[in-house]
Protein backbone atom coordinates (compact mmCIF):
# COMPACT_ATOMS: atom_id res chain seq x y z
CA UNK A 1 0.00 0.00 0.00
CA UNK A 2 1.38 3.44 -0.93
CA UNK A 3 1.92 6.40 1.34
CA UNK A 4 -0.97 8.84 1.57
CA UNK A 5 -0.90 12.61 1.89
CA UNK A 6 -2.03 13.47 5.40
CA UNK A 7 -3.83 16.74 6.03
CA UNK A 8 -5.67 16.30 9.34
CA UNK A 9 -2.75 15.58 11.65
CA UNK A 10 -1.65 17.97 14.41
CA UNK A 11 1.02 20.52 13.53
CA UNK A 12 4.52 19.09 13.76
CA UNK A 13 7.19 21.48 15.08
CA UNK A 14 10.91 20.91 14.50
CA UNK A 15 13.99 22.99 15.35
CA UNK A 16 16.28 21.78 12.59
CA UNK A 17 20.05 21.98 12.56
CA UNK A 18 21.75 25.28 11.81
CA UNK A 19 24.70 25.07 9.43
CA UNK A 20 26.34 27.69 7.24
CA UNK A 21 23.61 30.01 5.94
CA UNK A 22 20.53 27.96 6.68
CA UNK A 23 18.69 25.20 8.47
CA UNK A 24 18.66 21.48 7.74
CA UNK A 25 15.57 19.42 8.52
CA UNK A 26 14.99 15.73 7.90
CA UNK A 27 12.48 14.72 5.22
CA UNK A 28 11.35 11.99 7.65
CA UNK A 29 9.84 14.74 9.81
CA UNK A 30 6.98 14.78 7.29
CA UNK A 31 6.09 11.14 8.02
CA UNK A 32 3.36 10.33 10.53
CA UNK A 33 3.18 7.22 12.73
CA UNK A 34 0.78 5.77 10.15
CA UNK A 35 3.39 6.16 7.34
CA UNK A 36 1.45 8.89 5.61
CA UNK A 37 2.85 12.32 4.83
CA UNK A 38 2.06 15.60 6.52
CA UNK A 39 1.41 18.39 4.06
CA UNK A 40 3.55 20.77 6.13
CA UNK A 41 5.74 21.17 9.20
CA UNK A 42 6.70 24.30 11.14
CA UNK A 43 10.33 25.11 11.91
CA UNK A 44 10.92 27.03 15.14
CA UNK A 45 14.50 27.85 16.05
CA UNK A 46 16.02 30.42 18.40
CA UNK A 47 17.86 32.12 15.51
CA UNK A 48 14.56 32.82 13.75
CA UNK A 49 12.47 35.81 14.74
CA UNK A 50 9.43 34.08 13.18
CA UNK A 51 8.84 30.39 12.37
CA UNK A 52 9.05 28.95 8.86
CA UNK A 53 6.30 26.75 7.41
CA UNK A 54 7.61 24.10 5.02
CA UNK A 55 5.02 22.63 2.65
CA UNK A 56 5.53 19.30 0.90
CA UNK A 57 3.80 19.61 -2.46
CA UNK A 58 5.06 16.29 -3.86
CA UNK A 59 7.88 13.76 -3.33
CA UNK A 60 10.59 16.18 -4.44
CA UNK A 61 9.06 19.62 -4.07
CA UNK A 62 9.00 21.68 -0.90
CA UNK A 63 8.48 25.38 -0.31
CA UNK A 64 9.41 27.33 2.80
CA UNK A 65 7.50 30.44 3.88
CA UNK A 66 8.40 32.93 6.60
CA UNK A 67 5.41 33.18 8.94
CA UNK A 68 5.56 36.98 9.18
CA UNK A 69 2.57 38.81 7.75
CA UNK A 70 3.58 41.15 4.94
CA UNK A 71 0.99 43.70 6.12
CA UNK A 72 2.22 44.68 9.60
CA UNK A 73 4.46 41.83 10.73
CA UNK A 74 2.26 39.68 12.98
CA UNK A 75 3.08 35.96 13.25
CA UNK A 76 0.83 33.93 10.99
CA UNK A 77 -1.21 30.91 12.02
CA UNK A 78 -1.10 27.75 9.89
CA UNK A 79 -4.17 25.70 9.04
CA UNK A 80 -3.57 23.16 6.28
CA UNK A 81 -3.13 25.10 3.03
CA UNK A 82 -3.99 28.50 4.50
CA UNK A 83 -1.94 30.95 6.54
CA UNK A 84 -3.91 33.54 8.51
CA UNK A 85 -2.92 36.73 10.26
CA UNK A 86 -4.62 37.00 13.66
CA UNK A 87 -4.10 40.79 13.76
CA UNK A 88 -6.00 41.99 10.69
CA UNK A 89 -7.31 38.88 8.93
CA UNK A 90 -4.99 38.70 5.92
CA UNK A 91 -4.83 35.24 4.36
CA UNK A 92 -2.20 33.52 2.22
CA UNK A 93 -2.10 30.25 0.31
CA UNK A 94 0.59 27.57 0.67
CA UNK A 95 2.68 29.35 -1.97
CA UNK A 96 2.64 32.56 0.06
CA UNK A 97 0.30 34.47 -2.25
CA UNK A 98 -2.25 36.84 -0.75
CA UNK A 99 -5.79 35.46 -0.98
CA UNK A 100 -7.40 38.07 1.30
CA UNK A 101 -6.22 41.54 2.36
CA UNK A 102 -5.38 43.93 3.81
CA UNK A 103 -1.93 42.47 2.98
CA UNK A 104 -0.88 43.31 -0.58
CA UNK A 105 2.49 41.51 -0.85
CA UNK A 106 3.28 37.80 -0.91
CA UNK A 107 5.17 36.21 1.97
CA UNK A 108 8.95 35.85 2.01
CA UNK A 109 9.92 32.49 0.55
CA UNK A 110 13.20 30.67 1.17
CA UNK A 111 14.84 28.37 -1.39
CA UNK A 112 14.76 24.68 -0.41
CA UNK A 113 17.28 22.12 -1.66
CA UNK A 114 17.07 18.35 -1.05
CA UNK A 115 20.37 16.76 0.00
CA UNK A 116 20.50 13.08 1.12
CA UNK A 117 17.08 12.89 2.83
CA UNK A 118 17.63 16.38 4.28
CA UNK A 119 16.05 19.67 3.29
CA UNK A 120 18.30 22.72 3.34
CA UNK A 121 16.39 25.96 3.85
CA UNK A 122 18.63 28.77 2.62
CA UNK A 123 18.06 31.72 4.94
CA UNK A 124 20.33 34.10 3.02
CA UNK A 125 18.65 33.94 -0.39
CA UNK A 126 15.11 34.85 -1.29
CA UNK A 127 13.02 32.29 -3.15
Amino acid sequence: MGLLLESCTPVKYVTGEIKSDGIFIDTKDFLTKENSYRSYIVVRNKILQYPICVYRTDNNTYNALYLKCSHQGAELQVSDNQLTCPAHGSEFDKLGHVTKGPAAQSLREFPVVIENEQLFIDLKKKG
